[in-house]
């Protein structure tokens, strides 16, 4: 049941961020002054090209109702590939529990106005599910998906804030509960070296 609930749920956002808002219909096209144009966003991520000092905070246990942050600090080297079309990111943190490496690879598709952000872990050798959104033009980016926890599918919510030439936020929260909750259990905040 509450697979289908999320199967349901993540189809209806998936609907939400790929339907554009409140369609003109046709035959009141000649009674509208201008329809604005979608915002091309593939070049979202220019900002961001480059090499950064990385402060990370991490929840190891998500979802289980701990409250211990793990702390990490390194770098995250990020480069365009593919002409520019998409970029990748290299993490490597290390702090008292250990490090963590990974790779991320964001695409941007033109047809949807929208990226993919795909991460993995050096560690376990996967690449987790994506997670799909957009900037919203004001330099505040929202991203979806799905993953799962233990044995359970959860839904998967990453922002990007507080962009700015020399530094920015990333979250990463889970909701078991089909959104009505989030727990953030990633946070990292990066400055430009």
């Amino acid at each position: 049941m509450v697979n289908a609930s999320l199967t349901y749920i993540v189809g209806a956002l998936a609907l939400a961020v790929s339907v554009p808002c409140c369609a003109t219909p046709a035959f009141a096209q000649d009674e509208s002054p201008s329809v604005a144009q979608p915002r091309d966003g593939s070049r979202d991520f220019d900002w961001e090209i480059g090499s950064w000092t990385t402060q990370l905070r991490y929840l190891p246990e998500p979802l289980a109702g701990s409250t211990r942050w793990v702390e990490y600090r390194g770098t995250s080297e990020v480069r365009a590939i593919m002409g520019a079309r998409a970029n990748l990111v290299e993490l490597s943190v290390e702090g008292p529990a250990g490090k963590i490496e990974g790779v991320s690879l964001r695409l941007y598709n033109p047809k949807a106005r929208q990226w993919t952000l795909n991460f993995a872990n050096v560690r376990s050798g996967l690449l987790t599910s994506p997670v799909t959104g957009a900037f919203d033009g004001e330099g505040r980016g929202v991203f979806y998906g799905v993953d799962s926890v233990g044995d359970r599918t959860v839904l998967v919510r990453f922002l990007i804030l507080d962009v700015g030439s020399n530094s920015a936020r990333f979250e990463q929260a889970f909701s078991a509960d089909g959104g009505a909750n989030w727990e953030t259990n990633w946070v990292a905040v990066d400055s430009r070296r």
